[in-house]
């Protein structure tokens, strides 16, 4: 948790133990790192005017309870754009960006990178380096 707390974060709950959509009410904003089709249990948390942002939009259904409850959702599809890795690289440069490496593998162990990361309860990004020798 206090990694979380050097992020400024207000509260936390342990979603292994609550589900956050019992306890948490009145946001004005949730990004669901999971979606899916579970990505509606948190309309009801959210105030009127409030946003759902799904990172995986794909089988979400609640289109019709969006509308009754005053809420939206939305999604973006990344792709590469020169303009804004520059404006990142900027933002790192002077730390107002700050990227967490969890933990770094050499490309011939991506296996082990992807067990790392399917093991979950990382703190960061997952890396693979590539040899450039």
């Amino acid at each position: 948790m206090n990694f979380l707390r050097e992020f400024g974060i207000d509260e936390f709950i342990d979603y292994t133990k609550i589900n956050a959509e019992e306890v948490a009410q009145e946001i004005d904003l949730v990004i669901d790192c999971v979606g899916g089709q579970t990505t509606g249990r948190f309309l009801r948390m959210l105030i009127r005017g409030g946003s759902l942002f799904p990172i995986f939009p794909l089988g979400f259904s609640g289109s019709e309870e969006t509308d009754k409850l005053g809420v939206r959702v939305s999604s973006t599809q990344v792709r590469s754009s020169g303009a804004q890795l520059s404006e990142i690289a900027s933002l790192l440069d002077s730390g107002t960006l700050r990227v967490v490496i969890d933990s770094t593998f050499p490309l011939s162990d991506a296996r082990m990178a992807h067990d790392r990361a399917e093991h979950g309860s990382i703190q960061g990004k997952v890396v693979l380096t590539v040899d450039q020798s």
